[in-house]
């Protein structure tokens, strides 16, 4: 398959959210239906893309893989296509949500980040379903649940909040900065 781009970002090595942030600089510089091809290494950025072109009206065309790296493309939208870029406004300090574990409160945790990521540490009693795979498996979440949503550094969770929200979840709340800065116990998989 041959795309041809208007401009290619470089955004290998780099993880969340960097792609992001790196993308949203680039495509400002763009023309509305211009094609921007964004290579990274971090398999997750490809929810990651796919999330954030949905929410500002961008139009995710697709990836490529190709060995290691991943080529994201998105079509510049115009500006009656684009739309402003949210935040969920529910949102926690990861040190209150260490405290309700640490107090054996009952908290439902849903952690974001790819399988891989997740193996390495993650809050005893978090459930893994990554971004990518949050659309397929809504299902096996329950609507009236408060539901705490991590990631690495509160961008993806962020992403995952306003999808849940969306989708009719009554009590969703943004974990934020992340895992990054976690200090309470971790369960590993590994």
């Amino acid at each position: 398959m041959s795309i041809t781009a208007n401009e290619v970002l470089d955004a290998k090595g780099l993880s969340c959210p960097m792609p992001i942030v790196k993308t949203k600089k680039a495509i400002s510089h763009l023309k509305a239906g211009e094609v921007i091809e964004v290579q990274a290494t971090d398999q997750g950025s490809t929810a990651d893309i796919k999330a954030w072109s949905e929410s500002t009206g961008h139009q995710y065309i697709g990836t490529v893989e190709n060995g290691d790296v991943l080529k994201h493309y998105i079509r510049v939208a115009s500006e009656a296509e684009k739309k402003d870029e949210t935040k969920h406004d529910n949102v926690v300090d990861v040190n209150e949500l260490r405290a309700k574990v640490e107090g054996d409160e009952a908290v439902s945790i849903l952690d974001v980040r790819e399988p891989a990521e997740f193996a390495f540490g993650h809050i005893p009693g978090a459930i893994n379903i990554p971004l990518g795979e949050l659309e397929t498996r809504i299902g096996a979440l329950n609507k009236q649940d408060g539901l705490y949503v991590i990631c690495r550094t509160g961008s993806r969770s962020d992403l995952a909040a306003q999808k849940l929200a969306e989708q009719g979840f009554k009590n969703v709340i943004n974990v934020v900065p992340g895992m990054t800065k976690w200090e309470g116990s971790l369960n590993h998989d590994n």
